[in-house]
């Protein structure tokens, strides 16, 4: 059985994980015949917007393991404790968490750090040659971490975003919500996702995709790097 890594940054697409994009990704890995390990940092939240009116709340703070675990129903572990030897792929759903509690992409662009425990999962599946998925805006954080390997990538067709990426060592590429770019030779999977939106049926379009290519991959292991 394939079991492929979902690292989570929270629950609500404006501070932390884009809930269906979540949801689609772990029903299309199960269809794919693949078990999910949800995992997130054990970290607090950037910050906490009330989804109701898009602004933050002050004052107000969250634990993004804590959240997550509302998505994963409790079954989710830190990410520091998942190691690559536990996986045989790794996927990263989108929101602005991934942009603000897995790296600072949202405050910072291409200068963006990223968590460390979740920089040093995704260089050590990575390394492992196992496969990568991102969605939405995480291929910003995979840019960000792989941009050295020049990583081919796509988050839709945002010039200003898409720059971005390529600032850090990236190549882009346009691509529509129902539609995946696949960097064979590093085993990258990536679709747009709510970049482009709009609906959840056009979402889960390209969801399913790059998941059926990312077990696809794992199915087919690659020597380690």
């Amino acid at each position: 059985m394939v079991k492929v890594g979902v690292v989570l940054s929270g629950c609500g697409y404006l501070d932390g994980a884009e809930i269906h994009e979540a949801v689609l990704t772990a029903l299309y890995l199960e269809q794919e015949g693949a078990d999910v390990v949800w995992c997130a940092p054990d970290v607090p939240q950037a910050d906490v917007v009330d989804h109701r009116s898009g602004k933050p709340v002050a004052g107000e703070s969250r634990n993004v393991l804590a959240e997550s675990a509302r998505i994963a129903r409790g079954d989710i572990v830190a990410v520091d404790k998942l190691k690559a030897r536990d996986v045989d792929a790794l996927v990263l759903p989108g929101g602005f968490g991934a942009a603000k509690n897995l790296c600072d992409f949202a405050a910072k662009g291409p200068r963006c750090t990223v968590h460390p425990a979740v920089e040093t999962l995704v260089r050590e599946v990575h390394a492992a040659g196992k496969p990568i998925g991102a969605l939405c805006i995480a291929p910003a954080l995979v840019a960000r971490v792989l941009g050295g390997e020049h990583v081919t990538l796509t988050i839709g067709d945002d010039a200003t975003t898409a720059r971005a990426l390529e600032a850090c060592g990236a190549k882009h590429e346009a691509r529509d919500v129902d539609e995946v770019t696949v960097d064979r030779k590093l085993r990258v999977v990536s679709t747009p996702a709510y970049m482009l939106g709009p609906r959840i049926s056009d979402v889960a379009k390209g969801i399913a995709k790059a998941c059926r290519e990312v077990v696809a991959l794992a199915r087919q292991p690659a020597g380690a790097r």
